[in-house]
């Protein structure tokens, strides 16, 4: 199958990913249960009248999408494709608190029109006019990967020449109260974690919003090539290895052939044994991990995505990142592994553009 190239990549997080210098000033979180994004100055961005209506999900994957366009060098993409695991959960808890305040009555609908999960790509494609193709993916920790899995598929079968595609969540105070009684969320006496020997289970929750161009040819800005994707629901502990080596047999590469596995170890003790299992393949690849940069979110993959296309482009691994101390002259083929709670498994293969 032929490749499909990333194109550029933006990202608003935890970390202070939109200023050029943040690779040399990433900063580890093991301490705090609930992780804010960076958010940027939204009024350089988008008018004060419009951002005072949209809610902060909207609002990050306007700037990000506008990143991404403009270091791709595109005005409108032929297609718009989003992933979210929570959609716009604010503007959802906005509209429940008025039915019971209201009791069902005198309701304004603005906050359910923009509860929706599309929300996100429709106001996107307001704002460039766009009247392509546009899709939202709600697949919990997969719906970034079906997203680029859509947009190779439209690349490829000529429908498009150059697809956006992003992934965003966002919190919200009562969500994060309820992670908090089911334990999704680490309890402070479990604080601080150890993201890679954790004991405990749950994890530290953060959000964001990733967005990249990806193109059917080669550009002065390329990434990566994005060469395969492999989703799947639920997988046994004893089943990941085989599940890795039949993804690398089908690309014709074997785990001597990958360079840097970027695997999702969440602090969560229960889920983290998924990607333990896994790294025991490649101990002759530099192991690296992230959401101790990013916090653990239904599209957390989209700070890996955009980190590792970061990591192909200067071929320079941050330190804080590192599992062990395996290093490559160069970086050609990197795979990504995560899932959440033990569900949603994805692998993604990209190669030095």
């Amino acid at each position: 199958m032929s490749a499909v190239y990333i194109n550029s990549a933006a990202c608003i997080s935890v970390q202070d990913t939109l200023n050029e210098n943040f690779f040399d000033n990433l900063k580890p979180e093991n301490s705090i249960q609930v992780l804010k994004a960076i958010e940027p100055n939204y009024k350089e961005f988008i008018p004060p009248a419009m951002s005072r209506r949209m809610s902060k999900t909207v609002k990050m994957s306007s700037v990000a999408s506008t990143k991404a366009l403009q270091e791709a060098g595109i005005q409108k993409p032929d297609a718009i494709i989003v992933g979210t695991g929570m959609g716009c959960s604010q503007d959802s808890e906005k509209f429940l608190k008025n039915v019971l305040e209201n009791n069902e009555e005198f309701l304004t609908p603005t906050f359910f029109i923009q509860s929706t999960h599309n929300t996100v790509a429709g106001q996107i494609a307001l704002g460039l006019q766009c009247h392509g193709y546009n899709f939202t993916y709600v697949n919990c920790s997969s719906s970034l990967e079906f997203s680029m899995l859509d947009a190779k598929l439209q690349i490829l079968d000529g429908e498009a020449d150059n697809v956006l595609v992003g992934s965003t969540d966002e919190q919200t105070d009562r969500t994060m109260e309820l992670f908090k009684l089911n334990n999704s969320i680490k309890k402070e006496e479990n604080l601080p974690v150890d993201y890679i020997n954790s004991t405990s289970e749950g994890v530290i929750w953060g959000e964001g919003s990733s967005f990249f161009v990806l193109g059917k040819e080669k550009t002065e800005s390329s990434y990566a090539q994005l060469k395969d994707i492999k989703i799947i629901n639920s997988l046994d502990l004893d089943e990941t290895q085989k599940f890795i080596e039949g993804f690398l047999a089908k690309n014709n590469l074997t785990n001597q052939d990958i360079d840097a596995v970027i695997l999702g170890f969440s602090g969560d003790s229960k889920s983290d044994v998924y990607y333990k299992n896994a790294s025991e393949l490649f101990l002759n690849s530099s192991l690296l991990y992230y959401k101790h940069l990013s916090g653990e979110f239904n599209t957390a993959s989209g700070f890996s995505t955009f980190m590792a296309c970061q990591i192909l482009k200067n071929q320079e691994i941050p330190e804080v990142m590192r599992i062990n101390d395996v290093k490559k002259e160069s970086i050609k083929n990197v795979l990504l592994y995560n899932h959440l709670k033990g569900c949603d498994h994805s692998l993604v293969l990209l190669e030095r553009a």
